[in-house]
């Protein structure tokens, strides 16, 4: 099957010049489609095996360069959790959607209502009443159908957290509470998976990559006799507008970017805090220390 397919992928695909100059072997969806349906295979599999051959999917031309095709491939190969598709998850689906990671993980148990309209990119007219991650999937589907969307409409527990997250690369939080938060955390270090961390409240928010083993949630939010309670929370208090949640999200995809591709700066034991109102960017250190980053 593998050479068969590498001689479709070859026979269709053609020289593209970039808006650099630079020229490149590209696929384009049509003759993706196509080969998809003569090997019997989705397009997930003729993507893989186009960059394999250092063809790039035609979609992911504007990557090429800060992007390498084997950097493309593993992201291509690897597999996303992302718990919650509201304000926070609904950009960091579609994001790591467009940018091509290859399978994703969607679980949350809610339906989209009109109070998720001033934030949730996934909600609008037409999806209020929905689930929200079976709307993630098709939202997903529409964008780039190389993409494998596994969606759970329902609520974390202790049962079921571990076969939800069975298979990540990386496990992201996109949740609105500290107990599921914490509950995820430990899933993620009994299975040995990275955790992204994403947090808003007004126009501020915070991201913490989270390794199994790290002190995280207990740092920041201590323990269940010293937290508040849920009406005390920032995001409660402060209400959780759009630019917030998009901003945020797009820090935690590129934060599940740089671990995926091992690549970057990663905020390890390091809370990044972001105030958009006052435009003011720091990191604490979880020892307590903080740094301002200009």
């Amino acid at each position: 099957m593998e050479s068969g397919i590498h001689q479709w992928i070859h026979a269709n695909s053609r020289t593209m010049t970039d808006p650099a100059g630079r020229q490149a072997q590209i696929l384009e969806d049509h003759s993706a489609l196509e080969i998809a349906r003569q090997c019997g295979l989705g397009l997930y599999e003729v993507y893989q095996e186009a960059l394999k051959l250092g063809v790039y999917p035609c979609r992911y031309i504007r990557n090429l360069n800060i992007i390498s095709a084997a950097e493309q491939l593993k992201l291509a190969q690897s597999q996303v959790a992302v718990i919650g598709a509201g304000g926070l998850g609904g950009h960091v689906i579609i994001l790591l959607a467009r940018i091509g990671v290859g399978r994703l993980i969607v679980a949350d148990a809610d339906r989209f209502d009109e109070t998720n309209l001033n934030r949730q990119i996934l909600c609008n007219q037409d999806t209020l009443g929905r689930s929200k991650s079976r709307t993630a999937a098709d939202a997903v589907a529409s964008v780039n159908p190389g993409v494998k969307v596994e969606p759970h409409m329902l609520r974390i527990s202790d049962a079921n957290i571990d076969a939800i997250l069975a298979g990540a690369d990386v496990v992201v939080d996109a949740l609105d509470n500290v107990p599921d938060r914490q509950m995820l955390q430990e899933a993620s270090r009994r299975l040995g998976i990275p955790l992204v961390h994403g947090a808003i409240a007004g126009f501020e928010g915070r991201i913490l990559s989270i390794y199994p083993g790290d002190t995280g949630m207990r740092t920041l939010y201590g323990t269940e006799e010293t937290r508040p309670p849920d009406t005390d929370r920032p995001e409660a208090l402060l209400g959780v507008p759009a630019v917030t949640a998009s901003l945020i999200g797009t820090f935690q995809a590129m934060e599940v970017i740089k671990i995926l591709l091992h690549r970057g700066k990663i905020w390890r034991n390091i809370m990044a805090y972001i105030d958009l109102e006052n435009g003011s960017f720091d990191e604490f250190r979880l020892d307590g220390s903080a740094n301002g980053v200009k």
